[in-house]
């Protein structure tokens, strides 16, 4: 008699195709994530891209002593209680100023009333640098500065 060995069916390897289904599932994930994370930057940029601008225009108007452009980025009722002569005249008596960071930005959309908030670091010749927090507002579809 001759010895006939039995038929074992092929052993599966279980672990190796979960390992396999986890890392295709973790790379979707991975790749999602930095395609949302694309999406979210674009967003969040499109959103105060427009207020650092101004936010820009009227820190640098101010740094560059160019007061009439820095009373253009004004709100329209802030303009109305403050002649640009006066603005001018403030800003004039007014501690020199050598450069800026804008250090926070903040912009809201609370039921339809779009409005935020910029820091702004300036650097001062003489002393030590100072910190200013303006209201902004969206006005007529473009932002102002509103304090």
């Amino acid at each position: 008699m001759t010895y006939e060995p039995a038929m074992v069916s092929p052993k599966k390897n279980t672990t190796r195709t979960v390992l396999i289904v986890v890392g295709v599932v973790l790379a979707i994930c991975c790749l999602g994530g930095v395609v949302g994370g694309f999406f979210l930057y674009g967003a969040v940029k499109d959103a105060t891209g427009p207020a650092k601008t101004t936010v820009d225009t009227f820190a640098g108007a101010l740094v560059s002593h160019d007061y009439p452009t820095a009373y253009g980025q004004l709100c329209g009722e802030l303009r109305d209680r403050l002649s640009q002569d006066d603005f001018v005249r403030q800003q004039s008596n007014g501690p020199l100023l050598d450069g800026y960071e804008i250090v926070g930005l903040n912009v809201q959309n609370n039921n339809g009333r779009v409005f935020g908030s910029a820091s702004v670091r300036y650097t001062v010749r003489q002393g030590m640098p100072t910190t200013q927090t303006y209201a902004l507002t969206k006005e007529d579809g473009a932002w102002r500065i509103c304090q």
